[in-house]
């Protein structure tokens, strides 16, 4: 009989835990949404760009920063092909009014010959300011206004008073009385300005700037750039396409989008994003600009909800041909074209700033879907929350902002980076000291981490099996930290891009690995290098996703050599640590020999000669030194802000001694009173005293009630207590020194 074949035993799949999926706060559902892109991996994004009439600021820093980041995680983290597509408004009535108020006030101000007529025309135009703040209701716009009407009245008070009549000083008061002169000239004199390459020059020279401001904050160019000037034919098409689908019509030259007819249509439906604002006048106001308002502009729609496709130019505009006449594009049409003629009939996700929800981005919507017939032109809405300025509201209008050149001035780019991984992308971000502090306190949180592990990997072998040390229980907990952590970062990024909960794990997994390496060097035991490397490069890697990382990471290039070749780390270490080994030796010497000098100049070295060559060095009981490679100005200014600290407890100190001299001096004075005296100064408040010099009456002759006596005798006993002490103290020295 054969023996009977043996088979492998079934095999049952576990059933372990669903993995989380990535979630986007979607506005257009106020919610988190499961986030599906319509083709697979590829993901098509379009982003508002800016309005180019002035220097870009922290406002649009805001936004580009948080929709960088978010197109990094989405590439480099979860994988997706994003093709993103940003525009530059470079037609807009900002840019027109804003063209020509620089235009008409460098002609006046090189004109300008008499103080006499500027004095004139800048007290004119201040009566317009004047009669503006009078009828202003925003409590913020009237506090600007009142700041300029003050430096103006003062620069007209003064050259009135002066006696400088040149030419240099009419330019001089000129420049001062801009924030007036511009408008009040814009309003006389604007229809006069028709070169259209006014109103080009000004948004490309700002286009440049910003660009450049983008390439220092570190955020990425966009795949496919789109400028409003150069889709002009392209929008009259679109235009007449909306027409031809029965929801535009012309009125006087401009054209309007037809609300009503849009939103009472099946499938269609106006202010998605915002339906609580549909009829918001104010809104729907700001959003036709300043140059396409008033009563006449009203007139010429079918609903005051209506909102311009094309706008009929003014004398003073610039202009474009179109079927209903000379003209120029609306506001927001630009964005549902550009968009669409590059990504088509719906998008994946689309971004802008919170402010721009209604009625820019509704506006959008009902373009593009009453062009294409459909519902769904945008999948995901994400809007970046406000950005405030020390607690008050950013307002390029209200003259409160700080422009991304200034910001960089004081910050590096990747501190502000990390100021915005702290904080929700979508919600409010302060622009503050405070929270710029809290990331430079972040930012050497994580480098000296990285610092502390590379110095381990040296003073270890750090290549080879020497580096593969067996685990023990603290390995192995920390390493179950580590799991964990990386677990906790995958799901808070699966959860609508929570960067904030993220850069909190990422503190607690440096605190954890900190109190780690602490333990093994109290109990005299080498710390597992390689561990160590594998949670760091981990932290860089997830800083380089976040475009947050440093040459000075664990992933880092730790910058050239003067040759190009080579990585300064790399070429210098050998020589630092042949240098920290002799000092070592010496300090060695000089403690068994009790040479003092030799000490403090070996701590001389430590901390006034490395530091300048942007190194630190740190001394380790029992331990190699750490040599760590820091830029020399973050070197200096801690030794500096190390100086200071010293100076400021030395000073504390001083201050404790001399408060405690002056108690004891107090005490020793009123301690060498007799008893018999210590009232005798307040013959204001008595008027008689018995045989001991206790008072019997106040100071108006009346005798003192039992209450009071007893007060005044119990005082008179406690002094006669401190007295006695005080002079028996006094003998006791007088008999010491016999």
């Amino acid at each position: 009989m054969s023996a009977p074949k043996r088979t492998q035993p079934t095999w049952e799949c576990p059933s372990g835990v669903e993995p989380p999926r990535l979630k986007l706060h979607n506005s257009l559902t106020r919610q988190k949404e499961l986030f599906v892109p319509q083709s697979g991996k590829k993901v098509s994004w379009y982003s508002c760009g800016p309005t180019v009439y002035d220097s870009s600021h922290m406002g649009h820093a805001r936004s580009y920063i948080s929709f960088d980041i978010m197109r990094r995680v989405l590439q480099d983290y979860f994988g997706y092909d994003v093709f993103y597509v940003m525009n530059i408004t470079d037609i807009d009535d900002k840019i027109i009014k804003r063209a020509r108020q620089k235009h008409l006030f460098a002609s006046y101000k090189e004109e300008a010959n008499s103080i006499d007529q500027v004095v004139q025309d800048a007290s004119a135009a201040l009566e317009k300011l004047m009669a503006k703040f009078e009828k202003e209701t925003m409590a913020e716009k009237k506090d600007m206004q009142s700041r300029i009407i003050a430096k103006v009245s003062e620069a007209i008070k003064v050259a009135k008073g002066g006696s400088d009549s040149s030419k240099q000083a009419a330019q001089e008061l000129a420049e001062k009385c801009v924030d007036v002169l511009a408008d009040w000239l814009d309003s006389r004199l604007g229809h006069t300005v028709t070169d259209n390459s006014i109103f080009l020059s000004l948004p490309r020279h700002y286009e440049v700037e910003f660009h450049d401001d983008m390439a220092g904050l570190n955020i990425l160019p966009p795949d496919s750039l789109t400028r409003v000037s150069e889709f002009v034919p392209e929008i009259v098409t679109f235009i007449q396409s909306i027409i031809t689908n029965g929801y535009g019509y012309e009125s006087k030259g401009s054209v309007y989008f037809d609300v009503a007819k849009f939103d009472t249509t099946p499938n269609h439906h106006y202010a998605k994003l915002v339906p609580e604002a549909y009829g918001d006048a104010e809104a729907l106001a700001e959003g036709e600009g300043d140059l396409s308002t008033g009563e006449d502009k009203l007139r010429e729609k079918r609903s005051s909800n209506d909102f311009a496709l094309w706008k009929a130019s003014k004398p003073g505009e610039p202009a474009w041909p179109s079927p209903w006449g000379m003209g120029r594009p609306g506001w927001h049409i630009e964005c549902s074209v550009m968009a669409s003629y590059v990504l088509g009939s719906s998008l994946d996700i689309h971004t802008g700033g919170v402010d721009l929800k209604f009625p820019h981005h509704d506006n959008e919507m009902a373009q593009a879907e009453a062009y294409y017939g459909n519902d769904h032109w945008v999948r995901y809405f994400l809007h970046a929350g406000h950005l405030n300025i020390q607690g008050q509201k950013m307002s390029k209008s209200l003259k409160n902002f700080i422009t991304i050149r200034e910001a960089l001035s004081t910050h590096t780019a990747r501190q502000l980076r990390l100021a915005f991984l702290l904080h929700s992308w979508k919600d409010t971000l302060d622009y503050s000291t405070e929270t710029m502090k809290v990331a430079l306190t972040y930012e050497k949180m994580v480098q000296e981490f990285f610092l502390n592990v590379k110095a381990m990997l040296r003073n270890q072998s750090s290549s080879g099996v020497d580096l593969l040390q067996k685990w023990g229980q603290d390995e192995l907990e920390l390493n179950n930290a580590f799991l964990a952590k990386k677990q906790a970062i995958h799901e808070a990024l699966c959860d609508s891009l929570d960067t904030r909960s993220v850069m909190d794990t990422i503190r607690e997994l440096v605190a954890v690995s900190n109190v780690y390496i602490k333990k093994k060097g109290e109990n005299k035991m080498t710390s597992n290098a390689y561990l160590l490397k594998l949670i760091a490069c981990y932290i860089s890697k997830m800083l380089q996703t976040f475009g947050a990382s440093s040459k000075d990471d664990m992933t880092g290039s730790g910058g050239q050599d003067a040759t190009g070749t080579g990585n300064v780390e790399d070429t210098v270490m050998p020589y630092l640590e042949a240098f920290s080994d002799f000092r070592e030796a010496v300090r060695k010497v000089a403690r068994e020999q009790n040479v003092k000098e030799l000490l403090l100049l070996c701590d001389g070295v430590r901390d006034s000669v490395l530091p300048n060559l942007g190194v630190r060095l740190e001394d380790v009981d029992g331990q190699r030194p750490l040599i760590k490679l820091v830029d020399r100005e973050t070197l200096l200014k801690e030794r500096e802000e190390a100086e200071r600290q010293k100076n400021e407890e030395a000073e504390r100190k001083r201050k404790e001694k001399e408060e405690r001299e002056k108690k004891e001096a107090a005490k020793e004075a009123q301690n060498k009173i007799p008893p018999s005296d210590m009232f005798k100064n307040e013959m204001d408040k008595y008027s008689k005293f018995d045989e001991k010099g206790i008072p019997t009456h106040d100071g108006a002759g009346e005798e003192l009630t039992k209450n009071q006596l007893k007060k005044l005798q119990k005082m008179y006993q406690d002094q006669e207590k401190k007295y006695n002490t005080w002079m028996k103290k006094q003998e006791n020295a007088a008999g010491g020194n016999k």
